[in-house]
Order: C-alpha cells, then sequence, then structure tokens
C-alpha cells in the first residue's frame, strides 16, 4: 500500500508544493532512487553532525531560503516527498561554489548531491526545471555551437546599464578593437574566442555519448532543432574536409 503523502515543513518553512502532494508515491519513489543509484552518490554522503557549518558557509544561503544541510538530512532519512520537492525549486538556489564540502567535517558534499539532483531533474523534464532553464537558452546556444558561452557582439550598452557610461565607448569600433588582439584566436566578434572545427566535432561527440542532445530534447525542442542543425551543418564540413584530406593524401 502506497505510504500516505502528509503535507510537511522544511528548510525556513517552505510548504511541499500541492503539485508534489498530487504525483503518485511511486513516482517519487522513482525519481529518488535515480538520484541515489548514481555511482558518485555514496562519495558524497556519509553523516551528518547538525553541526551547520555548511549552511553557515553557504552564499546562497545568505539571499535564499536555502540550506545545504537540508539536503544532506533529507537523503540520511528518506523523505521522498521532501527531496522530491526539492528537486524542482529549490536545489537551483545552489551557486555550486562547493564550500559546504570542503567546511563539512564528515566531508559531506551537499552541492555534489545537488548536482545529481539536477541532472535527474533535466533528464525527468520537469516543467519547472523547464522555466527555470529557459533564461538561458541564448547562453546555451552559444556554448553548444561555438565553445563559448558569451560574445563580442552581446556586450551592449541596453544590456549592462550599470556598467557605466564607458560601456558604450567599448562597443563602438568593437570589430576594429578585436582585430588588434594579440593572439589569432581572439579576432572574433560572434565569439569570445575562435574555437577549431576538429574541437567543435570532438565536443558533439561527448554530447551524444553523455545524452546531453537528448536531454536538451526533453527540456526545449525548439532549442534543440536550432542547434541540431548548425551541429549536422558543421559535422557535414568536417566530413567534406577529411575527404578532401584523404585525396590530397592519396
Amino acid at each position: 500500500m502506497a505510504e500516505q503523502t502528509q503535507v510537511r515543513k522544511y528548510g525556513y518553512n517552505i510548504p511541499i508544493s500541492e503539485k508534489t502532494l498530487q504525483v503518485p508515491w511511486e513516482e517519487k519513489v522513482r525519481v529518488i532512487e535515480e538520484v541515489k543509484s548514481d555511482f558518485r552518490f555514496k562519495e558524497y554522503l556519509f553523516g551528518c553532525l547538525n553541526c551547520g557549518v555548511c549552511t553557515a558557509s553557504c552564499p546562497s544561503n545568505r539571499f535564499f531560503d536555502y540550506s545545504p544541510r537540508e539536503i544532506v538530512q533529507r537523503f540520511l532519512e528518506n523523505d521522498i516527498d521532501v527531496l522530491y520537492d526539492m528537486m524542482h525549486e529549490y536545489i537551483w538556489a545552489c551557486s555550486q561554489c562547493f564550500t559546504c564540502w570542503i567546511r563539512c567535517p564528515f566531508v559531506n558534499n551537499p552541492g555534489g548531491l545537488v548536482i545529481i539532483m539536477r541532472e535527474v531533474a533535466v533528464r525527468n523534464a520537469f516543467e519547472a526545471t523547464k522555466d527555470l532553464l529557459k533564461p538561458y537558452g541564448r547562453v546555451l546556444l552559444k556554448v553548444m555551437t561555438t565553445g563559448n558561452q558569451l560574445s563580442a557582439d552581446m556586450l551592449q550598452p541596453d544590456f549592462f546599464p550599470d556598467w557605466g557610461p564607458k560601456m558604450l565607448d567599448n562597443m563602438e569600433n568593437l570589430r576594429p578593437k578585436r582585430m588588434a588582439i594579440p593572439f589569432d584566436v581572439g579576432k572574433s566578434v560572434k565569439t569570445a574566442w575562435e574555437v577549431s572545427l576538429q574541437t567543435a566535432i570532438e565536443m558533439y561527440q561527448i554530447w551524444r555519448d553523455t545524452g546531453i542532445f537528448e536531454m536538451l530534447e526533453r527540456l526545449d525542442p525548439n532549442l534543440y532543432n536550432v542547434i541540431m542543425d548548425i551541429v549536422e551543418e558543421n559535422e557535414e564540413r568536417w566530413e567534406e574536409l577529411m575527404e578532401e584530406m584523404e585525396e590530397a593524401e592519396a
């Protein structure tokens, strides 16, 4: 018989969401077991003194209702409801600085546990995860198509008014300024630096083998299609280049 889900509170009196309460118990257990089955899980969780050092040291704790100690405690207690609920929004407050890991006397790694929880949330394409990651679509597009997360032409004055009036001067005559950079890979406006086609092809293979493309397709099909068009175009260019090299060597 499925365990009766109860309304409980965790962290700084954040209630479990109604959406979590409506999810079948078996599904919540499946998701949490997926987290615990990760090979890193046993290396990140050992025990807890409840000393609170991790939370006291946590930068995110200063600004959000987030406590790395709660992550550890809930796994030790196997609190399925709370852990499942945390995976939708709570864990995304973590800044991944790993101060918690450095300071913990038991060498627990709450930040590492959060990494696993985030990966499982992405693989399961939670709606909250889709919403949270949507603003990063432009950065993801840049990373997966150019190997850079930012480019010179993205730094527009209107986007960064807090950078002051000099920002406008920095953006004027951007191309000549970039061409003056003393190393060849930096002479680009659309990327922070040039990534070779071979490196890009190697990255694509890594993302295929690790299932990154599949996760992206589940999270954002439109962004996936845009990225894959560029990926496939680059792969065709690479194949043509390899054929030309083979013919030249023949």
